[in-house]
């Protein structure tokens, strides 16, 4: 099993690293479609209330979060802590069934879908009692 999780956590993370990246560097790509779930959480303590700034937060937590699951380091609650990014991103960035066009909205189905089953191994690897050690 130390083969197996020594490999697939770096898979598992290596989207949350390259995405987190470029939102921390281009922010004002992502900020039209993260702004209605911005503006809903801007409330909360701890959360920006500049669009662009939240954008980079959420990528900078995914960077870190992606690193040490990456390493192996805190696996499960870095797991656990991608998971709650995934969240706000899935469902700011993919609402297909918004979306008129057909050739659009099936492919915004494909992500939306692909980042459940992103969160599905995200939540396989926070309940994963039996880490692998290093």
């Amino acid at each position: 099993m130390f083969i197996v999780t020594t490999c697939a956590r770096p898979l598992l993370a290596s989207m949350f690293l390259a995405g987190g990246a470029d939102a921390i560097r281009n922010p004002e790509r992502l900020a039209p479609a993260a702004r209605p779930v911005v503006e809903k959480v801007a409330g909360l303590p701890g959360v920006p209330q500049n669009v662009s700034n939240a954008v980079r937060l959420n990528g900078s937590v995914q960077v870190a979060a992606g690193t040490l699951l990456a390493l192996g380091r805190l696996p499960r609650l870095s797991a656990a802590v991608l998971a709650g990014t995934l969240l706000p991103v899935t469902w700011a960035g993919h609402r297909f069934w918004e979306i008129e066009d057909d050739q659009e909205r099936a492919q915004q189905r494909v992500h939306f879908l692909k980042n459940l089953s992103m969160l599905g191994g995200l939540l396989t690897a926070a309940a994963d009692r039996h880490p692998a050690r290093h």
